[in-house]
């Protein structure tokens, strides 16, 4: 299914490391927008129902030979009805030298022609694993992301509340941090979703009162992260005291983003508390459930009040996704 993003053929060929054989126009100029990738087998054989032009084709050694056992007149056919349905772009695998007529035809449809030593199962795997990151679903939070003991967190609250503190002191004990202010979220799969800052603010910390800072330059290139995985969720905000808040951590409860579920911890913010504490405490938490372990589940069941708890089955459906 295509995109609604793009990604240039001029990033593509420079991440992955092809070799450029013939292009129609300036490589920046051309987009690719679909995740999927495709051996042409079944086109090149004469079927061409369901055929998706918006993907890579990849050109392999099965491929190649089919084509160089046919005679040259079959051959020019199938490569012509091949071409004819302009595809985003086609990839030769194992560093093989083009057919006689293909290049021709490319550039008679005007489609990019590339090449790879790769073999053809590693070379779509990479490039299906770099398309899903590249073109995948994304939102724009306001927060900041950081890496806590190997979890990712995703701090969120109003302006004002401590977000920017909270990471420098996580950056001082040890961790690390993603992204300040805005954290482009992708979901790279059905259960997968990956912060990152934006390239133009990219390590800068925004301080009240101090202004803004850089994260790498200060404490070192130790402190930063291009991207992590999100793990949970912290939303701080101002202690309400006509509020009541969790104190057990029985009850999961759950911050949708573009479709996948993260555990989600509400922080009450008022002066005397440790933040960066409370927020390291809640990472090795998250982890330890994940692991199989929760606390207040024990406590309940050391005291004889496993009656109150949740179901186990809710448990582990959440643990599942």
């Amino acid at each position: 299914m295509a995109s609604s993003f793009h990604v240039t053929l001029a990033r593509l060929v420079e991440h992955n490391g092809y070799e450029i054989v013939h292009t129609p126009r300036a490589s920046a100029q051309i987009s690719i927008t679909s995740k999927e990738v495709n051996r042409p087998g079944l086109v090149l054989a004469g079927y061409t129902e369901h055929f998706d032009a918006a993907r890579v084709q990849f050109f392999g050694f099965t491929e190649m030979e089919y084509l160089g056992s046919l005679c040259e007149e079959a051959r020019a056919r199938r490569l012509e009805r091949f071409f004819s349905l302009r595809p985003a772009a086609v990839l030769l695998t194992r560093g093989q030298s083009c057919l006689p007529g293909m290049l021709d035809l490319a550039l008679r449809y005007e489609v990019p022609v590339l090449r790879t030593a790769e073999t053809t199962s590693d070379s779509m795997a990479s490039l299906i694993s770099y398309l899903g990151v590249e073109l995948a679903e994304r939102v724009t939070r306001h927060g900041v992301l950081v890496e806590v003991s190997g979890e990712g967190v995703l701090i969120l609250g109003n302006s004002g509340v401590g977000k920017s503190e909270t990471a420098v002191e996580l950056i001082k004990r040890g961790h690390r941090l993603i992204a300040d202010d805005a954290v482009e979220i992708r979901k790279v799969s059905d259960k997968t979703l990956v912060g990152a800052a934006p390239d133009n603010i990219r390590h800068f910390i925004e301080l009240r009162g101090i202004g803004i800072i850089n994260a790498r330059r200060i404490f070192g290139m130790g402190a930063v992260k291009l991207t992590e995985k999100i793990d949970m969720v912290i939303q701080l905000e101002p202690w309400d005291s006509d509020k009541v808040y969790d104190r057990m951590g029985l009850d999961e409860e759950f911050l949708e983003i573009l479709g996948i579920r993260v555990p989600v911890s509400v922080v009450p913010v008022k002066p005397g508390r440790n933040l960066s504490i409370i927020v390291e405490a809640a990472a090795m938490n998250n982890r330890q459930k994940k692991m199989g372990f929760n606390a207040a589940r024990e406590l309940m069941h050391k005291l004889g009040m496993e009656d109150i708890l949740p179901d186990a089955r809710e448990i582990e459906a959440w643990h599942d996704s």
